[in-house]
């Protein structure tokens, strides 16, 4: 029997801008997806039990077939490291959590990333590289759940250490550790109240005015746009480079902030990210944007939207001695990725 565990993760800035190329610092929290794998019922059969949803699946090791939901993950687990060369085993396997869903704290990168790691275990193989493991946990969201994802959310959950923010370069991949002191600063999530679904939202969409904005601009990725090349581009494409532009600007402001222990800045950065979020990416929405101010009347030093927008959930950085909103969840920085 092998038991993995695998973070969620929260982004303090920098969304919106990894399948641009961009910088993202998140950082992985103590929720998260764990997977318990064990001897199979039956040969080659992978047996499965999501024990918070009161709900189950078996499949075929060799042709695992397609799925919905939750299942997706599971087969797509299964298919894809395979596909990769992993000689799996037949199993029983048990998730649980204790991420929210659908709120943008990346409960189904925790997903593909404890699947992946149970699997390996129970057939005795090793982890190996986390940058190839982030990569076929995207391609499980990609080709089996059907949101177009980039390697973010994989990342933070595999490379994050305690304590630590994550700045990823997604143009080098180079993962590099900020210190997260935070002294009696607290970082919270809230509800909005409102459902999200990257399959369902606008998501892919942005995606693909991205790509479009890159074709028209003549250039590889919005890495190499600048404000100059935003301006000359139609609606909205252009306000779609102009966020990209500024937020990769924002991460490594944010990263000195958390280096000169400025909380104070750091709000400033995480409010005009919102800004950017609202106005320029165009994937807030009005129960979202009256939490952000809810938040701030309560004294959040900043707030903004986090994950892939459309509903879910607000980031907030509280100051020392700020009351916990109703209904907020603390994001209490945690480990990676691993086999416990």
């Amino acid at each position: 029997m092998v038991t993995a565990f695998a973070p969620g993760r929260v982004n303090l800035i920098g969304e919106h801008t990894d399948y641009n190329d961009g910088l993202a610092l998140p950082f992985a929290i103590t929720a998260g997806v764990t997977v318990a794998a064990g001897p199979p019922a039956r040969p080659d059969t992978v047996t499965v039990r999501a024990s918070d949803l009161h709900q189950r699946d078996s499949f075929s090791l060799v042709d695992p077939g397609r799925a919905r939901g939750w299942r997706a993950f599971v087969r797509g687990a299964v298919a894809e490291l395979q596909r990769a060369g992993h000689a799996l085993t037949a199993t029983d396997l048990t998730i649980s959590g204790d991420v929210p869903r659908g709120r943008g704290l990346s409960s189904s990168a925790a997903l593909e990333v404890s699947l992946c790691l149970a699997l390996l275990g129970v057939a005795g193989l090793p982890i190996g590289d986390r940058v190839a493991l982030a990569r076929i946990c995207s391609r499980i969201e990609r080709e089996w759940v059907g949101a177009q994802t980039g390697l973010l959310d994989q990342l933070a959950s595999l490379q994050s250490s305690e304590d630590n923010a994550l700045r990823i370069d997604f143009r080098t991949l180079e993962c590099r550790d900020v210190p997260l002191r935070l002294g009696h600063h607290r970082f919270v999530a809230v509800d909005s109240g409102e459902a999200r679904s990257l399959q369902s939202s606008g998501y892919n969409t942005r995606r693909e005015e991205c790509a479009e904005a890159c074709r028209l601009l003549g250039i590889e990725s919005l890495r190499d746009a600048t404000v100059a090349d935003a301006a000359s581009l139609p609606a909205p494409l252009n306000r779609r480079v102009r966020h990209v532009v500024y937020e990769n600007v924002r991460v490594d402001v944010a990263v000195a902030a958390l280096i000169a222990g400025d909380m104070d800045h750091l709000g400033e950065l995480i409010n005009a990210s919102h800004a950017s979020l609202r106005d320029d990416y165009e994937i807030s929405t009005p129960a979202v944007d009256a939490t952000v101010a809810r938040l701030r009347e309560h004294g959040a030093l900043g707030a903004r939207i986090v994950g892939g927008g459309f509903g879910g959930s607000v980031l907030a950085l509280l100051a020392p001695g700020a009351p916990l909103p109703n209904g907020a969840i603390e994001l209490i920085p945690g480990p990676p990725a691993g086999l416990i």
